[in-house]
Parts: structure tokens; sequence; C-alpha cells
């Protein structure tokens, strides 16, 4: 992980700061604030804002009811109860707001999820730091032949050496040709406006931005990007923010984990096979109009 100097001072600095607050605070995420956890070769995750906790959740979910009016299992039992009927008003009441560091290309994914507060590191103002994400060998793989999102076997010995050399070769050549456009004239560059040498970039150089969102929105990305067919890269920073969230709320994420991560949905053919195959009949996808892919879906969830 690629933490300057600087950084290093200021997120001290931050963590050594107390200051009193009559506002709820969650003890499990203030242990986590301004902490840079590390994800992939050069990126990270940290926490630095966040407002809000499950008492939050309850408190919105009840509206006329004052906070500790109720028991805590209480709580637990309305957070489940709210999560497994797809209630979102009361988790968008906890908020949170990330640093987070990462390759260009994740971001593009990353960004497709709109219901967030972003702002990013702006390369037409500074210049990107020579650090590029290169993938370990064991996520090497071929393009996946059932799938075309997804990969499939590992590459051999001989491809990956091949792969990772092209990676590092051009990154280095991009970066270095990068330089010498943005350096002044008389020191042998070119001096090219920043925002149009930039885009000479690979799209595996870091960025960074600030992230803020709620509770329920950030679910829903967790549910997207921390499932095991979400690509590699972002996943690993999904499963980081997992654990931050397990620390900030535990009773909602707890909810989140048994019906959202670790659930199923199920379409009504789904339902029909499900029940006669409960009653002991032998079901074909053509009978209860599945699809091969939904049925092959469909026997996965089975297990």
């Amino acid at each position: 992980m690629s933490i300057t100097p600087e950084q290093q001072a200021d997120i001290d600095e931050q963590r050594a700061q107390s200051t009193a607050t009559r506002r709820v605070v969650a003890p499990g995420m203030e242990q986590h604030l301004y902490t840079a956890h590390q994800v992939l070769d050069h990126g990270f995750v940290r926490v630095i804002d966040y407002m809000g906790d499950d008492a939050a959740i309850t408190q919105a979910a009840r509206v006329s009811y004052g906070k500790g009016t109720k028991a805590v299992q209480n709580d637990e039992g309305l957070i489940r109860y709210l999560m497994r009927h797809w209630h979102s008003t009361p988790f968008e009441m906890c908020e949170i707001k990330l640093h987070v560091k990462l390759p260009v290309f994740v971001a593009r994914q990353w960004i497709r999820h709109r219901t967030a507060n972003v702002n990013e590191y702006s390369a037409r103002y500074s210049i990107l730091d020579r650090e590029f994400y290169i993938p370990a060998t064991e996520h090497l793989n071929k393009q996946s032949v059932i799938n075309n999102q997804g990969r499939g076997e590992a590459l051999s010995e001989a491809d990956s050496h091949r792969v990772l050399e092209m990676l590092k070769a051009d990154s280095a050549r991009a970066y270095d040709n990068y330089e010498t456009m943005i350096e002044d004239d008389e020191q042998g560059g070119i001096a090219l406006a920043r925002e149009l040498a930039r885009m000479n970039l690979p799209a595996n150089i870091y960025t960074q931005w600030y992230w803020k969102v709620d509770l329920h929105n950030l679910f829903h990305f967790l549910r997207l990007r921390a499932d095991s067919h979400a690509q590699y890269e972002i996943r690993v920073y999904a499963d980081e923010i997992c654990r931050l969230v397990a620390d900030w709320v535990p009773f909602a994420y707890k909810a989140f984990e048994d019906y959202r991560l670790g659930g199923a949905q199920l379409s009504q053919p789904a339902v029909d096979a499900l029940r006669k195959m409960l009653k002991g009949e032998e079901v074909t996808a053509e009978e209860v109009g599945m699809s091969a892919r939904e049925w092959r879906e469909f026997m996965e969830v089975l297990g």
C-alpha cells in the first residue's frame, strides 16, 4: 500500500484528535476512523466520517417513539424485519464517507452506482503518481466460455509471465511519455496541458476519490460487488467495506448478510419447481418454463 509520509502524518494527526460530541457515535466505527486499510497492491479504503448507528435505523422506523423505548433485542428484530421486507428509508438515516484509492478501471465500474456523492482526484490540476495495478499471478485467467463478463481457467505459467511483462512495460512506457508531455519545454519536455496528457495513461493507473453514500444504497453496492460473481478487483474493495460496516452497524449488517449476501431471490417458475421437488416430483426446466441458464443458476442456489 502506498501511503506518502505526508498522508501518514495527516492520518496520525487526525487519529490523535478527540472531540466531545452529543451526537450518536458507533464505538466499532470510531476504531476505524481515518485508518487506511490496504486493498490490492497500492490501494486502500479509509473512513473519513459517518453518521448514525443501528439505533438510528430503528428510531426512523418507529418515528413516534423516542430512543431507548424498546429493548435491544427488539431493535435487532425490527432491523431484521425491515431488511426481510425490503424497507429502504430507515437505512438511509445512516451515511458513511470513504476515501478510496483504486485503479481507474475499477473506478469506472464503481461509478455505475450513481446513488452516491463522489469527488475524484483531478488529473487536470494535479499529476498522477507512477502507481499501477499489476495483478498477482493467481488472478490471471482466460476468458470464460460460459460468461462473457467473467474469467475462466487460470493461465499457464508461461502466459502469466508474458502478460505481467506486457503490463509492466506498457505502464512504464505510458508514464514516461506522460512525464515528457507535461514537463516544461525548457527541461526537454513539451509542456502539454495536463488535461490532454492524461489521455495517454492506461486504465490500471491509480486514482483516488471521496465517496459518500447512505447505508441503503451502500448495501445495494455490497450485494452486487461482494458477490462471488463480481470481478475480483472490485470485490476485494467491497469485502473490506463489509468488514467496516459490520463494526459500524452490527445488527443491520448481520441482517444484510443473512437476507442479501447469503440469501437468494427466486422467480415464480423457480418457486413452482421447488414446490414440486419438495413433493418428490421430477422437474425439468421446460416444464416450469425456465431457460437453460436460469435452471443452472437455480441449481447453484440449491447446491
